[in-house]
């Protein structure tokens, strides 16, 4: 299609035009990963009406513990308030709009905004608008409210007045991730690395394992998604061993709205390690305790999608989560968050930089080659290409991303 010749400057009708005449099985053309018009409806229109992973419930323990989430221009609190209920809220002020919450983290008996004094419970209700006259009614300005789903000690939100259906889904996954102990797990590290990239081709990247050979050399020596071959040859023996490490050796795949019944996007699959490799680690043996209800190492690592934004590696021994956030229209933060048992200790238990290191090294190999691709994607000259076989995450990206924006 040649936009020029559409002679029609609006860049979100010019993605409405692209979006009709996309080739199923191509990749998405340039105007989706360099518009401003285009990311800030991205934030609107995807990110907004979708469940975001925030973080575990052992970050708030007690009443008044908060933490921020940021995404796009997006605050959001979530909060365990007085009825032990965890709550989210956006950070907007309900008076002109300041963020009510400033710190990142904390623990709080009251919100106070810093700028006009409107003070907010925990549970977002308006406990009083300072001077507002007798008129003024403190219920009508309770702080928005996002939407809350606790999933094993997971906490997703949703600021859409009318979020995905996901119950439905998360009550298939259950049985398969009850034996990791989710509710159990606490956060031993989090970082965070920056690329100058559009989300999009972030999220794509990690979507796919047909650049894991050619880019990841220490991700690819124990994970066999790097080859197919090899893949399904290692399946069946990981099989038996997962029954008896106390695992379910089955696959669960639920899409919005398919024959199986509303659903978010929901995503298990149980896979194969090399043979020597008992989790993810640069030697292959044990990293921290075992999980939950494990009896033993099965040689495998779990892939679990919860939503289209939410991304978990469940080894044996720890779990990775993973999120590529938005801050601005090529800038993303990719943030990795590595959670162990939570009676596990430090120094005692497992050594961070050991636990850490696999996921740290294939971040920077990710930084780089998002980087570069972002930096070719720039071009006028870039024309899709097609799609390789083991990119078919991208492609069942893009029918959701398309339908909802």
């Amino acid at each position: 299609m040649n936009i020029a010749a559409t002679g029609n400057n609006d860049d979100l009708q010019i993605m409405r035009d692209l979006i009709r005449d996309h080739q199923d099985g191509f990749a998405l053309p340039r105007h989706f990963y360099t518009s401003q018009a285009v990311y800030e409806h991205d934030i609107k229109a995807y990110w907004n009406h979708n469940w975001i992973w925030v973080g575990h419930v052992s970050q708030i323990p007690e009443p008044g513990d908060y933490f921020l989430f940021e995404y796009g221009p997006e605050s959001i609190i979530v909060v365990r308030d007085r009825e032990n209920i965890v709550r989210a809220h956006l950070n907007v002020c309900r008076h002109r709009g300041s963020r009510v919450c400033l710190k990142e983290s904390g623990k709080a008996k009251l919100f106070s905004c810093p700028y006009h004094a409107w003070t907010y419970e925990l549970n977002g209700r308006l406990r009083g608008g300072r001077a507002m006259g007798p008129d003024f009614n403190p219920a009508d300005y309770g702080l928005f409210a996002a939407n809350v789903r606790v999933f094993q000690g997971l906490i997703f939100i949703c600021v859409a007045d009318n979020p995905p259906p996901i119950d439905e889904g998360l009550a298939r996954l259950a049985p398969l991730t009850e034996p990791y102990g989710l509710e159990r797990l606490k956060i031993a590290h989090s970082a965070s690395y920056p690329v100058p990239a559009n989300w999009k081709l972030a999220l794509e990247n990690y979507m796919e394992c047909y650049h894991c050979a050619p880019s990841h050399k220490d991700y690819s020596r124990s994970h066999s998604l790097k080859d197919p071959r090899e893949l399904e040859e290692l399946i069946a023996p990981l099989k038996e061993r997962s029954v008896g490490a106390g695992l379910q050796p089955v696959n669960l795949e639920l899409t919005g709205g398919d024959a199986a019944g509303p659903a978010a996007d929901i995503y298990y699959r149980r896979y194969p390690l090399f043979p020597g490799y008992k989790t993810g680690s640069k030697s292959g043996e044990p990293l921290a305790p075992l999980l939950g209800q494990l009896s033993g190492f099965d040689g495998g690592t779990t892939d679990i999608q919860i939503g289209p934004l939410n991304n978990f590696l469940a080894y044996s021994d720890h779990v990775v989560g993973y999120r590529f956030v938005p801050r601005s229209m090529q800038e993303t933060d990719i943030q990795i968050i590595w959670m162990v048992d939570q009676d596990a200790e430090e120094g005692r238990d497992y050594d961070k930089e050991m636990l850490t290191w696999l996921w740290h090294v294939t971040s920077l190999d990710d930084e780089r080659i998002i980087r570069h691709n972002q930096e070719g994607v720039n071009s006028h000259r870039f024309v899709p290409g097609p799609l390789a076989e083991m990119e078919w995450g991208i492609r069942d990206f893009y029918h959701g991303y398309l339908r909802l924006v």
